[in-house]
């Protein structure tokens, strides 16, 4: 054969048609152990179903921590124990092309159209017995032209300048001033603007009277007489409020003097044009377009984007601020933990006539109508009961068990190998010892040491220290089955042939060991690991379970689930505990699975067993 004849066969067997059809004895011949064990492998539906859903769950945590950050130190007692929803800017399609007032609270919505119509929308429970989606009849019999959310009312206005409160009442929310209700000699006040708090509501008149009411024992609610009938509009924070007034200046009317609103800056004292509040910080922009903002800015309510125009409305979120400004873009700033301040090229690119904003939602009305949304739709898996969104808990927390399961695996297996490698090839004391050892290891209630050796601990370790420690315990404690089985496996391989070759030929001891009769065995090791990945993410799980492994804030599927030995979490709180449990116990399954079907890829003969 001509070496251009060569040249053409061996390209032929690399690149050409291999799928021509061969009888089944040369099939035999030529396929390798290795390309076997593949083929017997992925012929198993249930092995590759488990591989398939475990890639799926190990990329999911590995990938998603990227896109959905984490802050260990979250706590929102606005959002604690929500149900899985995405409802919390659906607003209803009557409210299209038809809108009056919108408002935004915690977990919910409402508005009202031009018709006088209300609506409420996302997850309306305040308690278990207190609902605002139950409208008063008299609300719905009204015509309503304005609305306000609170943190657990709502406050509605309609035509004929009456108030109506529902929701939470039981501290005052629905005591309203009896200046703003009809007299026979007054009559009714034209109200122009209402807001509501944290328990608290608001109301300024067309003659320039603010009055508050709700929980004075929280808030700040009195007024100083000096500011009324100057009153131009009024801006609610978490517990106290600012005024603006008819000359253009900005002033704290309340009667605490230490707060942290109480010393509004000098700029303020004259040519303002608008303020707004968010939970814990106010702000006002003047004439010349400059916002202003004082108080506890703790979630980056200062930085104030710098824009070619000048804002002329401000708006107001929890801890968010939104501006309308003068060519009809908006900006916001300020938290964007929920979205927030992720304003939608939409929005920037319809005419925006007016903003809704509050809590974490924001709501942008075009001059046609329409309506634009941008902030916390809701949590698709729920809420604990500090606030934190589960989804999230879960990603992090499957990273962190994952980790310390597969860390503690590796560890395991390094220590099982050797030890069972040379406890197999030497023999004699050396296997005598060892495997004393392993029984000692082995016979040592693993839970008990465990928690026994946490309380020892205490907290002198950080949440990171007290991880890598869980890692190296697991792994030292967990490497006896796989130090047994590599011992009987080296026993067998090692009285074979190509072991007394290599003996005579004078390789070294530790060559022919983990060269020549470890890879031998590493399809047993393959289906080992793979179970004992299982059990050490179990364990890890176990432990933090019990309040002795990763303690919170660090999530791990395990800690996640410390809530479920409360009745009250098992039956009203499901979604606390079902998803972790489920993603946990699927991820376990499929580890399982995937490890049956590998020992039955290595072992054809088990089937039959």
């Amino acid at each position: 054969m001509t070496d251009q004849k060569k040249k053409h066969s061996l390209l032929r067997n690399l690149f050409g048609n291999r799928n021509k059809e061969i009888d089944i004895m040369t099939e035999e011949q030529i396929q390798s152990p290795g390309r076997m064990m593949l083929d017997n492998f992925l012929h198993n539906r249930l092995g590759m179903t488990g591989l398939i859903g475990f890639l799926a769950i190990f990329l999911f945590v590995l990938i998603a921590p990227h896109f959905v950050p984490i802050n260990l130190g979250e706590s929102d007692n606005t959002q604690t124990n929500v149900p899985p929803t995405s409802t919390m800017m659906s607003y209803p399609k009557e409210m299209v092309h038809n809108t009056q007032a919108i408002a935004s609270g915690p977990t919910f919505g409402v508005g009202c159209d031009k018709d006088g119509h209300i609506y409420t929308w996302g997850y309306t429970k305040i308690t278990d017995v207190i609902d605002v989606k139950k409208i008063p009849q008299e609300v719905l019999d009204a015509k309503i032209v304005d609305v306000a959310a609170g943190y657990d009312h709502i406050v509605a206005l309609d035509e004929d300048n009456h108030l109506y409160v529902w929701g939470n009442t039981r501290l005052g929310q629905d005591r309203i001033p009896s200046e703003l209700k009809p007299s026979r000699t007054k009559g009714t006040p034209e109200i122009i603007q209402i807001e509501a708090g944290y328990q608290i509501s608001g109301a300024l008149t067309a003659d320039g009277k603010a009055y508050f009411w709700g929980n004075g024992n929280m808030a700040d609610i009195d007024v100083k007489k000096e500011y009324q009938g100057r009153v131009k509009k009024i801006a609610i924070a978490t517990y106290n409020y600012c005024l603006l007034l008819d000359d253009g200046s900005v002033v704290y009317a309340g009667l605490q003097k230490n707060n942290a609103f109480t010393k509004v800056p000098e700029n303020l004292k004259s040519g303002v044009v608008d303020i707004a509040a968010s939970g814990d910080t106010m702000a006002a922009v003047d004439e010349n377009g400059k916002i202003t903002v004082w108080g506890n800015a703790t979630h980056g309510e200062r930085n104030v984007p710098e824009t070619d125009s000048k804002p002329v409305e401000l708006y107001g979120g929890r801890y968010h601020y939104t501006a309308l400004m003068e060519n009809g873009d908006v900006i916001s700033w300020g938290s964007n933990s929920h979205g927030e301040t992720n304003v939608t090229a939409s929005v920037n690119s319809g005419d925006i006539e007016t903003v809704f904003a509050g809590f974490y939602q924001n709501y942008a009305v075009t001059t046609s109508g329409d309506i634009h949304t941008w902030g916390l739709k809701g949590h698709p898996l729920g809420t604990d009961d500090l606030g934190r969104d589960i989804l999230t808990r879960i990603i992090h927390g499957g990273k962190t068990t994952m980790t310390v399961g597969a860390i503690a695996e590796i560890i395991s297996i390094i220590v099982g190998v050797i030890l069972g490698a040379l406890a197999g090839y030497f023999g004699g004391r050396t296997d005598m010892l060892i495997m004393r050892i392993s029984e000692i290891i082995g016979g040592l209630p693993f839970l008990p040491f465990a928690l026994l050796l946490s309380a020892i601990i205490g907290t002198r370790f950080d949440v990171q220290m007290r991880m890598y420690l869980i890692m190296v315990v697991l792994g030292l404690l967990s490497w006896t089955g796989i130090c047994r089985l590599i011992r009987a496996q080296i026993l067998a391989e090692r009285e074979k042939e190509f072991v007394l070759a290599a003996q005579a030929m004078g390789v070294r001891e530790g060559t022919i060991i983990f060269k020549h009769i470890l890879p031998n065995v590493l399809s047993i090791l393959l289906v080992q690991a793979t179970l004992g990945f299982a059990t050490c993410m179990l364990t890890e799980s176990s432990l933090s379970y019990l309040g002795f492994g990763i303690t919170p804030p660090t999530p791990t599927w395990g800690n996640m689930l410390t809530g479920a030995n409360n009745s009250i979490v098992i039956q009203q709180y499901w979604w606390r505990w079902v998803f972790p449990a489920s993603i946990f116990g699927l991820c376990t399954i499929c580890i399982n699975l995937m490890g049956d079907a590998i020992r039955d890829a290595v072992d054809p003969k088990s089937l039959g067993r």
